[in-house]
């Protein structure tokens, strides 16, 4: 009989696995972390970005406005000079709008200075000096005296103010410009970060590829090995199985041989030695005086002894192996086997067997024996019935058996006593069909079928 040894696998590869499963976990997660680290830094610098340049231009804006609105306002005041119905109390409205402007403008281009960037200050700082060049240009208009302020002060307007004013707004274009470079070059390094993310990334994600195909390669190793060494142990399994079914039919086949052999040695030796010893008794007993009462009771005494062993061997010899088996067939061996055991328990026992299943081979005749044999022995035993039918009909291509009581039943799917195992191994050795239909209180049918020899 082989024995099942332990083959393949590689010691240790539990612990490899889970470690680099682990790793390749440990990986993505860091490289997720750090993607969204990124990209939360990115769009959070992104976004100040954006409102700094938002506020530089808001500002800017206010600066551009600022400086128009401060000439619109010196020309009211010029006009409002030129006309006689105006008071001076209008006049000095306009110079606190005209003040206030100013200051506000100042303010947007200070404002506009903290949020460049430090290495384009030069040209802020060129845009506040003309700007405070143009407050003064301005301010020369209140200076003109009243009766000349109003020719004097527009062409004052027309050749110095707009002037410088365009000029000013040229330089304000230019910081605009220089807040725009400042925004691309923002761009530029997000661009830069997103591409350092990317090529980060690809080698993290080409890093997992390449220990997820290492796993991989290992798993289907370590698979195929186990599967092989599955398969191997299967057919172990397959062979030892078979070899003891083989035992167990050789073992089977061994004591009814061995049945046979000592139900011939009881009845021809055995047997014939008892029945010589009860002739002898009775010629023993044929000469003894008729007077000699005492002699005579001992001879009685050894003829009702002999009579009696030469039953017993008889029983002995039929229960091991009945001759009527080997000599009449299977239907006389099972009905006078049923006969014994309505004899013995009082169970009522009809067997309704065709005469062609006579002709079976021996094997079969056996097996059929042996199983209606064993159940009849349980429904004595453990079913307390009343009645047993005994049923074996011969087909075509087949031998049909049923032995159906009507006791106590039982559960069949839990309870599987020796006896039970012990017919079904003698029918699955010859091919056949064991099927036992039972429940508590329905009592028991045991169902075999037998293929014939073609």
């Amino acid at each position: 009989m082989p024995v099942l040894r332990r083959t393949g696998g590689t010691p240790g590869g539990g612990p490899f696995l889970l470690a680099g499963f682990g790793s390749l976990l440990l990986l993505l997660l860091v490289a997720g972390g750090y993607a969204l680290r990124i990209l939360d830094q990115v769009r959070t610098s992104d976004l100040d970005e954006r409102n700094s340049y938002l506020r530089r231009d808001h500002a800017l804006d206010r600066v551009r406005t600022g400086i128009y609105q401060s000439a619109i306002i010196m020309r009211d005041y010029l006009l409002a000079s030129g006309d006689k119905s105006m008071d001076e109390k209008t006049g000095s409205v306009q110079i606190e709008r005209f003040a206030e402007t100013r200051d506000q403008t100042d303010r947007a281009l200070a404002e506009c200075a903290a949020l460049i960037d430090p290495t384009e200050s030069a040209a802020l700082r060129e845009l506040n000096s003309e700007l405070q060049v143009y407050w003064k240009l301005l301010g020369f208009i209140s200076e003109i005296p009243a009766e000349n302020r109003l020719l004097l002060g527009s062409e004052y307007l027309s050749k110095q103010v707009r002037q410088h004013r365009a000029e000013l707004i040229q330089m304000v274009d230019q910081v605009d410009a220089i807040s725009a470079r400042q925004l691309a070059a923002s761009d530029a390094r997000m661009n830069e970060a997103f591409g350092r993310l990317r090529r980060r990334l690809a080698l993290i994600v080409a890093l997992a590829v390449c220990m997820g195909l290492l796993l991989a390669a290992f798993t289907a190793r370590r698979t195929l090995r186990l599967e092989r060494e599955l398969e191997q142990r299967y057919g172990q399994v397959l062979q030892t199985r078979q070899e003891l079914t083989e035992l167990s039919a050789r073992l089977v086949s061994a004591q009814e041989e061995e049945r046979r052999s000592i139900s011939r040695e009881l009845h021809d030796e055995v047997g014939q030695s008892l029945s010589a010893l009860l002739m002898e008794a009775g010629n023993a007993a044929a000469h003894v005086a008729p007077d000699d009462a005492h002699v005579r009771q001992h001879v009685d005494s050894i003829k009702k002894l002999a009579e009696a062993s030469v039953n017993i061997i008889r029983n002995m010899t039929l229960l091991l192996r009945p001759s009527m088996l080997d000599d009449f067939g299977l239907v006389p061996a099972l009905e006078w086997q049923a006969r014994e055991v309505s004899k013995r328990t009082g169970i009522r026992v009809h067997v309704a067997a065709a005469d062609t299943a006579g002709e079976l081979p021996d094997a079969l005749k056996t097996c059929i024996y042996r199983v209606v044999q064993e159940a009849l022995h349980n429904c004595a035993r453990h079913a307390q019935a009343r009645s047993v039918r005994v049923v074996v009909r011969q087909e075509d291509s087949r031998i049909v058996l049923s032995v159906e009581d009507d006791g106590r039943g039982f559960d069949a799917r839990r309870v599987r006593g020796l006896g039970l195992v012990g017919m079904e191994e003698r029918v699955r050795h010859l091919g056949g069909e064991f099927h036992v239909r039972s429940t508590p209180g329905t009592g028991t049918r045991v169902d075999v079928e037998l293929p014939l020899a073609s």
